[in-house]
């Protein structure tokens, strides 16, 4: 028998919408969300692998998209 076959896993997120996973027996870290029930980890896995498309953190991509179109970000130095 494979433990880590047996063992289940949350889908976890923080305030960044970073992923993780993490043991469902054991108590969710501060500052993380559990997103599903538990699954097995390769389950958790191809959920992040579908979901987190774009490994920038939130603060960073609202940051470039509040700053797209302004010429003083655009400057370059010479």
């Amino acid at each position: 028998m494979n433990p880590e076959k047996e063992e289940l896993y949350f889908v976890v997120m923080n305030h960044e919408e970073q992923y993780s996973i993490w043991p469902h027996w054991k108590d969710v870290p501060l500052g993380w969300t559990a997103i599903d029930s538990p699954m097995e980890k390769a389950a958790c896995l191809e959920y992040i692998e579908k979901v987190w498309t774009d490994m920038r953190p939130l603060s960073l991509r609202k940051y470039l998209a509040e700053h797209a179109n302004d010429p003083a970000d655009n400057k370059k130095n010479v």
